[in-house]
């Protein structure tokens, strides 16, 4: 017994001492820091962070092949507690969710059935699918299968529905999706998205200059989702109180409604939304990525600057707006009227941008009271340049130089600064544009006794608005068609008493396909005004480049421009940007804020050390996709296009009140029913019947 005992613990003691030298022959080290994140990762083993569960991602946060934040189930706590065990920056990650893209699905038409087929990568390899469709949702719900959260299904028109509250961003849906349907971003990959011609785009999103997702905002508001529908307009455009008021919604232009019958009232709806949040009480939260550490300083508040701004402030750059005039707002506060856009809702929607964290100067003049020297000096990585068109043409006829000659925008800023100015009794406005009808409505306004609007067109080759021409047919102002300005007359004091005109008759088309006005010998005509304001069309103000300096070496246009890459707005100095009217002379609205969105995409490249590149196959320039645009559209029920309210003649003549008013939530609510939901070759042409909603 006692030589077993004996036996046993000497062979204890032997093996003890072999592993004790097998442990240190062998030994392999493990950090101990990987367990200790391990256990405050999610234990989840989803694979949203791009690693082969939980256990790979703690080695690669300890070992620097990932960042603190990895995990995208983790709160902040659990990230910063990961940051200190490893002696990194926290950061944060950006939430990522699942989205759908394809509204086809069930309404697509279809080619031919498979048997014995139920998966989409099965199908997509034989003959791409079922439907005559290239581009949308297979419909076999292989996304619904990989999820295993439970958040994603297969609705009731065919497509995939994304619970967001269940969604963690996996990634598993978009890896089975064969048709890329299904895409898993962070916010800022969807605001940096642009349209390109193989999405799955309605016709009127094609032509948005903002690239706003129409169809996705009016379901929403169709459904009453009001909140969502704003969130949806804003990804892509942060001003759309003052787009719902002065855009001259193109988009409408290719609604396939208005092939039929008359193209929904797309900007009307969108003021309805954007009204609706402004009249709420509260603003809707907007989200901003982690700060990056990089500075942009924005040259110019205008739509452009507040577009990039508000884009490179979401993504969590540093962003400072340098604005020579008194306010921020650039043209869309000095050179629309109080009645078309009231301050006080262009205040409110600045406000909103700046609350992200924005950082504004105003009253300072680039190459007067800062230069770009001064700002790389202070530390700004990037520069972004949305000057906007100031500079007035002139007619270049004899005396222009008389008392009671103005140009358009100098005229207009003055009355929108309460500036003096000597006002006339009888005006002549030279022009055709919206900036010629806004000088004369305003010169109404004013208590002008009589306006003249002179152009040497026709009405039919006008640029202005429509809407905006009716309404000044309305409000009495003279148009004086087929007139060219030779030359103000004034008195021996220098005072303005008339516009001498040629009378003009249409010859051959010109490059732009209107027909040139050409001048009928004798036809001399005398105006007789005591005022006259002249816009015939602006440049940028690009005087702050100074001979020698880095500014000098910028490409320059021959319509005194910003020479840019149409794809990223990049100038030939790499960290100089620009878009708006300072790029694309004198423009939309709606086309300043896609070109700042466009900028910010570009910049947030540049800032983070990557390839500055463009989109392959983007739709730039409101390019369309052929197979979108169709001859006719079959089954459609013809309804009335809500009308906009507007105040009387009566009402307004005498005053700067809003004029155009918002539509009510029931006309919101027919309307929106009115559109068709297209995609590219699906459309729903029996909403209205399916709905039981009164066309009225």
């Amino acid at each position: 017994m006692l030589s077993a005992i004996l036996f046993t613990l000497g062979l204890g003691g032997a093996c003890g001492v072999a592993l004790s030298l097998a442990s240190k022959v062998f030994y392999v080290y493990e950090d101990p820091r990987i367990s200790q994140v391990e256990n405050l990762l999610a234990g989840a083993n989803c694979g949203g962070c791009g690693m082969a569960g939980c256990s790979a991602a703690a080695e690669g946060i300890v070992t620097g092949k990932a960042p603190a934040s990895a995990c995208i189930l983790i709160g902040p706590e659990n990230v910063s507690a990961i940051a200190q065990i490893v002696g990194s920056e926290a950061g944060a990650a950006e939430a990522l969710l699942s989205y759908n893209e394809c509204s086809g699905g069930n309404r697509a038409t279809d080619r031919f059935f498979y048997n014995g087929l139920n998966r989409c990568n099965a199908v997509a390899s034989l003959y791409g699918g079922k439907r005559d469709c290239t581009i949308g949702c297979l419909g076999f719900g292989d996304c619904v299968r990989a999820c295993k959260f439970d958040a994603i299904k297969i609705d009731d028109n065919g497509v995939p529905e994304v619970d967001k509250e269940k969604c963690v961003g996996c990634g598993a849906c978009e890896q089975v999706c064969p048709k890329t349907i299904v895409e898993v971003r962070p916010m800022s990959q969807r605001l940096l998205r642009l349209n390109t011609d193989d999405d799955a785009l309605a016709p009127c999103q094609q032509t948005c200059p903002a690239e706003i997702d129409i169809p996705r905002y009016i379901s929403q508001i169709k459904s009453g989702e009001y909140e969502a529908a704003v969130n949806t307009i804003r990804e892509r455009n942060p001003l759309l109180l003052a787009c719902g008021r002065v855009c001259p919604h193109p988009c409408e232009e290719y609604c396939r409604r208005s092939i039929e019958d008359d193209p929904v009232s797309i900007n009307q709806l969108k003021r309805f939304v954007a009204d609706l949040e402004m009249n709420s009480g509260k603003r809707f939260p907007i989200s901003v990525a982690p700060d990056t550490g990089k500075r942009v300083a924005v040259i110019g508040g205008g739509p452009a600057g507040l577009s990039a701004a508000f884009f490179l402030r979401r993504l969590g750059h540093g962003v400072t707006i340098f604005e020579a005039m008194p306010k921020l707002g650039g043209m869309i506060r000095y050179g629309i009227p109080e009645y078309r856009l009231p301050k006080k809702v262009l205040d409110w929607e600045i406000e909103g941008i700046l609350n992200l964290g924005i950082d504004h100067h105003t009253n300072v003049k680039m190459g007067v009271d800062f230069d770009l020297g001064s700002l790389i000096g202070a530390g700004f990585d990037a520069v972004f340049f949305g000057v906007g068109a100031w500079d007035d043409y002139n007619l270049q006829i004899p005396g222009e130089e008389y008392a009671g000659c103005f140009t358009g925008i100098d005229f207009l800023a003055r009355i929108g600064n309460n500036k003096p100015i000597k006002l006339g009794k009888r005006a002549a406005i030279i022009g055709g544009g919206n900036t010629a009808i806004d000088c004369a409505r305003t010169m109404v306004r004013t208590g002008a006794e009589k306006v003249y609007l002179v152009y040497r067109r026709t009405r039919n080759e006008m640029p202005a608005n429509e809407v905006e021409i009716v309404a000044a047919d309305h409000e009495g102002i003279e148009f004086v068609f087929l007139a060219a300005p030779k030359q103000v007359i004034a008195d021996s004091d220098g005072n303005v008493t008339g516009l001498e005109y040629l009378k003009m008759e249409l010859g051959e088309p010109d490059a732009s396909g209107r027909r040139r006005p050409v001048p009928v010998d004798g036809s001399e005509t005398v105006l007789e005004v005591d005022m006259i304001i002249t816009a015939i069309g602006q440049s940028p103000d690009l005087s702050f480049r100074k001979e020698g300096t880095r500014l000098d070496e910028l490409d320059i246009t021959r319509w005194n421009t910003f020479e840019v890459n149409p794809e990223t707005c990049q100038t030939n100095v790499p960290y100089i940007f620009a878009a708006g009217d300072a790029q694309t002379g004198p423009a939309t609205v709606v086309a300043a804020i896609g070109g700042g969105r466009r900028a910010a995409r570009a910049m947030d490249q540049f800032l983070k050390g990557k390839p500055v590149v463009g989109v392959p196959r983007a739709l730039l320039s409101q390019r369309h996709i052929d197979e979108s645009i169709f001859d006719t559209v079959p089954g459609v029920e013809k309804s009335k296009r809500v009308e906009m309210p507007e105040l009387s003649v009566s009402e307004r003549i005498d005053n700067f009140v809003e004029v155009d008013l918002v539509i009510s939530e029931a006309d919101a609510l027919r309307e929106s029913s009115r559109c068709l939901n297209c995609c590219r070759l699906c459309y729903d042409p029996d909403q209205l019947r399916e709905q039981n909603v009164d066309a009225g």
